[in-house]
């Protein structure tokens, strides 16, 4: 199955809700998506809160696709024009194979507004309040100073090419955001990232793992020790440096 197909099949299952919307944001939207690699990040406007009949029918939807590989990397949240105010608010989510409540980002809705990607239904425009730069620009020191920054001191986690790659490419992206006021793709902030004095061994291998044909070989233990010691050795002062400047 092609993401096309997987897209359309989940479209074709949703329809009997009567969803006003469903957008696409994240790598699908800005251009950067990679078949198998990247998610599927999606959010659907319902016309009302789901209720616990319409949750039951969601999780059901999202079971019946797990059969097809390419689902397990699609997440969507669902939302109401009545709930889509407050950038803070909770919303249903389906992600990782499981239903959960997330909210709406600030750096999300504006990834909507700048290049959303329409696939059924209104536009952001008429349903998504416009999002402030000093909003935007809070969230997003937030995020760096309160989930990124702690993490840093968690050892274990950077042997993990997930942790390795979004630290990064969130730390780019985030410095692009506050500096220029402006939201890029994870390519275009791979490419930043050099400039931002990240160790070019990493940022290689960042590369390689996403965007190298067929992907390389898993990394062994010794490497992996290295590449999680040089990233927090970079992280971690990068990321002090940046609150300090902007928040």
């Amino acid at each position: 199955m092609t993401t096309a197909s997987l897209l359309d099949g989940f479209l074709s299952a949703l329809l009997p809700l009567r969803p006003r919307a469903l957008w696409a944001h994240g790598s699908l939207a800005g251009g950067d998506y990679r078949e198998g690699r990247s998610d599927l990040d999606l959010i659907a406007v319902l016309s009302a809160p789901p209720a616990l009949g319409t949750t039951g029918r969601l999780m059901v939807l999202h079971r019946r696709l797990r059969a097809e590989p390419l689902a397990a990397k699609l997440h969507c949240s669902y939302v109401s024009p009545a709930t889509l105010e407050d950038p803070d608010r909770a919303h249903l989510t389906w992600a990782h194979g499981r239903m959960t409540r997330r909210p709406v980002t600030p750096v999300t809705r504006r990834e909507l507004h700048d290049f959303g990607r329409v696939l059924h239904g209104e536009p952001p425009a008429g349903l998504l309040p416009p999002v402030p730069r000093d909003q935007l620009d809070r969230f997003v020191v937030r995020d760096q100073r309160t989930f990124w920054r702690p993490a840093v001191d968690k050892a274990r986690l950077w042997r993990q090419d997930v942790w390795v790659d979004l630290g990064l490419l969130t730390f780019a992206r985030a410095t692009v955001t506050l500096r220029d006021g402006r939201l890029i793709s994870k390519r275009q902030a791979l490419a930043e990232l050099p400039a931002l004095g990240a160790p070019a061994e990493v940022v290689e291998d960042i590369a390689r793992r996403r965007y190298d044909a067929p992907a390389p070989a898993p990394a062994g233990a010794g490497r992996l020790a290295r590449r999680a010691e040089l990233t927090r050795g970079y992280l971690g002062p990068a990321i002090d440096a940046l609150v300090t400047t902007y928040g």
